[in-house]
């Protein structure tokens, strides 16, 4: 079984939850009705603990997706965007948790989506900040894949590159490539993630069986409330990318915010949540009660 760091962010509300295929890690903060909350590729839940502190009111659930952080992965054939939300649901059902919204950044929107699409009762609200919700242009769309199934199948290439990513110096210059400014406290944590050769191998199976253009086909017909909420220097996904999935959404509220990057829910998280929390109030909606006629 998974053993959480003594210096982990929020290790007090860590969970080590067997679920199949998965052995899961996940943090549980608050009282509440339930909200989802999912990372993005090559992080982990603990992006979310200064956010989860500006959430009061609400039970915020942070799973480490299959693979990555501290969940370990039961099948490395599951780390793909449908398989992880199917993953994810059986898990929720397991636990009785019944997210009356579902927060993802980056890739972790997509996720959240696919789990709209599947949940026998969907969420009142999906928020996504800095959804990764467009394909890879160009060479890098054929290439990248390409290397991250190559790296994937062998562990030997990602305990490789675990001891080039892990070194601090490297650390802080693929922060700031996202357009964040993280201060030392958030680089040390990111450091003792990627020194992970499973977390690694995680991230990059993941990588490798991203198939996300089902997904953007299907935008139009995904009619739950949606706020996406970009930052204007953000270097991994652009603004674009949420503005104009907003745009296929049938029902979907865009915000561009000022000088943040990719990780703005970590520099600013107080800001974060209030868009958040003023989108709940005006979207949130009861969940039926099991049984009732």
């Amino acid at each position: 079984m998974q053993t959480v760091p003594q210096s982990w962010p929020l290790r007090e509300a860590s969970r080590i939850i067997r679920c199949r295929p998965h052995e899961w890690h996940v943090q549980v903060v608050g009282q509440g009705p339930d909200v989802l909350a999912l990372h993005g590729a090559g992080a982990s839940a603990h992006s979310f603990h200064r956010l989860a502190r500006k959430l009061p009111g609400w039970r915020l659930i942070m799973p480490d997706l299959p693979g990555q952080g501290l969940t370990r992965a039961g099948g490395m054939q599951r780390l793909g965007l449908d398989a992880m939300a199917d993953d994810l649901l059986l898990l929720c059902q397991d636990q009785g948790w019944r997210p009356r919204a579902i927060i993802g950044h980056s890739a972790g929107a997509a996720v959240a989506l696919r789990m709209a699409e599947i949940m026998p009762d969907p969420p009142g609200a999906v928020i996504g900040i800095n959804a990764a919700l467009g394909p890879f242009d160009g060479f890098a769309g054929w290439l990248f894949p390409k290397l991250a199934r190559a790296m994937a199948a062998s562990p030997f290439v990602s305990g490789i590159v675990t001891r080039f990513s892990s070194r601090r110096g490297q650390v802080e210059r693929l922060l700031a490539g996202t357009g964040s400014s993280m201060d030392p406290e958030a680089v040390s944590q990111y450091q003792q993630l990627v020194a992970r050769t499973a977390h690694i191998q995680g991230t990059l199976g993941m990588m490798a069986q991203w198939r996300l253009e089902p997904l953007l086909e299907r935008l139009p017909q995904i009619a739950v409330p949606c706020l996406l909420i970009a930052s204007d220097r953000d270097r991994a996904v652009p603004p674009k990318v949420s503005q104009e999935a907003a745009a296929r959404l049938p029902v979907a509220e865009f915000v561009l915010m000022h000088g943040f990057g990719h990780l703005v829910h970590e520099q600013v998280p107080g800001e974060v949540a209030a868009l958040i929390r003023a989108f709940l109030d005006r979207h949130d909606r009861p969940l039926p009660v099991v049984g009732a006629v």
